[in-house]
């Protein structure tokens, strides 16, 4: 079990949507919780709103797309509440363009943001987890990096969130011997406004701030007429998880048979490919020398 009442919490892009959701549901099962975002405004409004109902917050401004940004925040979380046990790395920025209609800026803005900044921001909260022997890292993916072929024009996206949960779940396993867990969260559809949004958050050197909502083609709009949860409703289930050590934690269970048919139909119908060659045409014949290819 991870203990969230009296640990001191993070979370990345807590300023608005999910991100917001999380750190007042921490506050209320007595966390102390620092809220950091690009828009420092916005994570002042959520630290506000926490301590009027009674819980201990802060707002720090942090770029997660800047190593330096994410060492200044943790810096500053630790001198106002001390070392940190939770960190949600939630901050993230969406896109439905094409690929080949994105600009290299839109390409690493995206993988940045999404991949980089929970790689970067967990690098920087890990020892101090590993010498307290205690933490957890709960990281925002996508039901789109689970199932990357589910949500058509999402390239860029669905891979940096599938890199996350590869990233999450082999964590994991490296730091099972310091009592440090990870959670993949793969929402399914919650109500954050990124999609207004999303452009403000833009940091100057991918081209800078816009105003605008997404692009979203025809080829992607079915996926967006499902229903959206609210973030203050998903909350509590993804505490829950972080709570029990889950490894994932879903908000839609109705998304069980995209799921299936991903994972049934076109993954176990390749290993059915595979035995079939093997019964076939006979198994390879193990290479003599291990991993290492000798010449001949």
């Amino acid at each position: 079990m991870t203990e969230i009442t009296g640990r001191t919490a993070v979370v990345t892009g807590g300023g608005n949507g999910i991100g917001m959701g999380l750190a007042k549901e921490l506050a209320r099962q007595g966390a102390k919780v620092a809220v950091a975002d690009i828009m420092l405004a916005n994570a002042q409004k959520v630290a506000d709103t926490i301590r009027a109902e009674g819980g201990t917050a802060i707002a720090v401004e942090c770029d997660v797309c800047e190593r330096s940004s994410i060492a200044a925040m943790k810096q500053a979380v630790n001198d106002a509440l001390g070392p940190v046990q939770l960190l949600f790395a939630n901050a993230g920025a969406t896109s439905f363009d094409p690929l080949m209609a994105m600009s290299d800026a839109d390409v690493d803005w995206i993988l940045q943001v999404n991949l980089h900044g929970v790689m970067n921001t967990t690098r920087a909260f890990l020892p101090d987890m590993i010498a307290g022997k205690e933490g957890h890292i709960m990281s925002t993916a996508s039901m789109a990096g689970l199932l990357p072929g589910w949500i058509p024009v999402h390239v860029p996206y669905s891979a940096a969130k599938a890199g996350i949960i590869g990233m999450m779940m082999n964590l994991a396993l490296e730091m099972r011997e310091h009592n440090i867990y990870t959670t993949s969260y793969c929402p399914g559809g919650v109500a954050t406004g990124m999609n207004q949004n999303n452009a403000r958050y833009r940091p100057a050197k991918f081209g800078g701030p816009g105003e605008g909502a997404v692009h979203i083609g025809e080829a992607s709009k079915d996926h967006t007429s499902m229903d959206f949860f609210t973030p203050d409703a998903i909350a509590p289930m993804v505490l829950n998880a972080v709570r029990n050590n889950r490894a994932f934690v879903f908000d839609h269970p109705e998304q069980r048979e995209h799921f299936a048919r991903t994972y049934s139909a076109i993954v176990e119908a390749c290993y059915d490919d595979a035995e079939a060659w093997h019964r076939e045409h006979g198994t390879p014949a193990a290479n003599p020398t291990g991993a290492v290819l000798v010449p001949s």
